[in-house]
């Protein structure tokens, strides 16, 4: 093995539901991860087989140390980071400045055009810099309902979105984290690439609901809401203003078919279909079981 392949890939946002599966991907290819975060503790205790080290993207003398040797970045950001340009940018510029060979960010679906998302900055930045990036937007993740949405679920039995009649391509972290481990092991496949990532089928959020219904024995119901709303409940669960913004943002798209389109290009990588939502829900039914 050289050198460079015993180099590892920072992971950041590693005990994240990305960057959990970002790591899993990355060993099971054989490549090494240094899972970064701000706690080495937690990280030792939630992702053992990965080598901790701390990062916090606020604290740029933590950058250097926590990249130095390593051949890759992957690059996700934390929902309450808005201003990226001290913080995503910042640490894209000292990746490259240290010899990182390759970056990869996780985007979102249709934030090349949107300006308004802070993932529109980073890309910008990493387009405008040398072709050593790949960027992966992934549509709505089926993960959501297990992580923003869980409280809800739990608590009310309910998907409470402004989402009105539209659908989404659910697509699930376990893929999406195979095409990052990809982009590491076959660099110059993936280099320059913007890949937008879908799950196979486009499904309702009433759809999603009969599918919690079944496999929880107890009924579960869309209800939507309006965008004052659904602010007003997020700012109520503690959700600071920037992260409140950018949700209904995301959110306000799902209304005129933003997210519905199916994308080839998940099936194509990973040589088989993407994961439907039904398999995600009937993986991981304890999540929502009171």
């Amino acid at each position: 093995m050289s050198h460079f392949e015993r180099a590892p890939v920072l992971v950041t946002g590693a005990t994240g539901n990305a960057g959990r599966e970002v790591v899993a991907a990355l060993l099971a290819r054989g490549v090494p991860a240094r899972a970064a975060g701000t706690s080495p503790k937690r990280l030792r205790e939630l992702l053992p087989a990965a080598e901790p080290v701390r990062l916090d993207l606020r604290e740029p003398a933590t950058f250097g140390p926590a990249l130095r040797g390593c051949r890759g970045l992957f690059l996700l950001r934390p929902p309450a980071i808005a201003d990226v340009k001290p913080t995503l940018n910042a640490l894209v510029d000292a990746a490259r400045a240290g010899g990182v060979s390759h970056v990869v960010f996780l985007s979102v679906a249709g934030a090349g055009e949107n300006h308004v998302v802070p993932h529109h900055a980073v890309e910008r930045h990493l387009i405008e810099g040398p072709g050593d990036w790949t960027i992966l937007r992934p549509g709505f993740f089926a993960q959501n309902l297990g992580d923003a949405y869980r409280r809800d679920l739990l608590e009310d039995d309910r998907l409470y979105l402004p989402a009105g009649r539209g659908r989404a391509a659910f697509v699930d972290v376990r893929d999406v984290a195979e095409v990052v481990a990809q982009a590491f092991v076959e660099p110059t496949v993936h280099a320059g690439q913007a890949w937008t990532l879908t799950g196979p089928v486009a499904t309702s959020f009433e759809e999603a609901a009969r599918l919690l219904t079944a496999a929880l024995g107890r009924p579960i119901h869309y209800v939507p809401a309006s965008l004052p709303g659904y602010a007003l409940h997020l700012l109520r669960r503690g959700l600071p203003w920037g992260q409140v913004a950018v949700q209904a943002i995301l959110h306000a798209g799902l209304r005129f078919g933003q997210a519905e389109r199916v994308d080839p290009t998940l099936a194509r990588l990973l040589g088989r279909p993407g994961r439907t939502l039904s398999e995600y829900v009937h993986d991981h039914a304890s999540l929502w079981r009171r």
